[in-house]
């Protein structure tokens, strides 16, 4: 690995924990929080807006070279070849009414392929690591992807955009029950990919993300031993795309089941 890749994640990683720490400590006392509404089930809040703004002061003080696209606030341009994903609170809305189900999220991208990965899930203590070709961790520790190879062997994560039909979401529900799965769903996307990473999760699928909520625990995944349907890297950094994700025992039959439903 690169001395410029390492650098990245070992003050990506710190950079990360410590926004984590200042959203916690607006997350025990979200009464005084400062709430917006961007759109149907799309809140910010104050603490969304201050955690964003944490990671870019510290990731060009480290990188001033770097470029950052962030869901809060504008973006800046990549002098060095690297940019920063930024997704401060994944999980608003679980955030904002006081349920522990969010998270921090950054990823590193160069030459649209992701480098870094880091989740941070400070109410449970648990961050999530990986570095492209290292493996991913968990606190630490290498994780893998479950071992299932069937649907009816655990759970499935399942998101929904208010970017497409409700129909294309209800339909894929349907046939993933049909075949004998279950779903669960905590309103944060990335947690739930980064379940799929460390096998507590058989798969994920969404018919639409945005590339901060979802690159960083791609990799994880990828480093992991799962498998992730193909997408156009720079249609992801600028418009997001479909997500459909999982342990290779289950991918195939994941896989048919959201092409048929979106």
């Amino acid at each position: 690995m690169s001395i410029e890749l390492t650098q990245r994640q070992h003050e990506g990683l710190r950079i990360v924990l410590a926004a984590a720490t200042t959203a916690h400590d607006y997350f025990r006392d979200i009464d005084s929080l400062e709430i917006e509404e961007k759109g149907v089930q799309d809140f910010v809040s104050n603490a969304d807006k201050a955690v964003e703004t944490q990671i870019r002061t510290a990731l060009l003080h480290a990188f001033p070279d770097d470029g950052i696209i962030g869901e809060e606030h504008g973006n800046i341009e990549s002098e060095s070849g690297y940019t920063w994903l930024i997704d401060p609170i994944d999980g608003t809305a679980n955030f904002i009414n006081g349920i522990p189900g969010w998270c921090v999220v950054a990823s590193c991208v160069k030459d649209c392929e992701t480098l870094i990965g880091i989740v941070r899930d400070a109410i449970a203590d648990e961050t999530f690591v990986a570095v492209k070709g290292k493996g991913t961790t968990l606190n630490g520790k290498p994780v893998r992807v479950a071992t299932s190879t069937s649907l009816a062997n655990g759970s499935v994560g399942v998101g929904h955009s208010t970017r497409v039909e409700p129909e294309l979401t209800i339909a894929a529900l349907g046939r993933l029950l049909n075949a004998g799965g279950v779903f669960y769903r905590n309103a944060s996307g990335a947690l739930m990919l980064s379940y799929v990473a460390s096998g507590r999760l058989t798969g994920y699928c969404e018919p639409h993300m945005n590339a901060w909520d979802c690159l960083a625990s791609l990799l994880m995944i990828s480093e992991a031993g799962g498998i992730t349907a193909a997408f156009d890297m720079q249609e992801m950094l600028t418009a997001g795309s479909r997500v459909i994700t999982a342990c290779p025992g289950i991918y195939t039959e994941l896989l048919e089941i959201c092409e048929a439903s979106y």
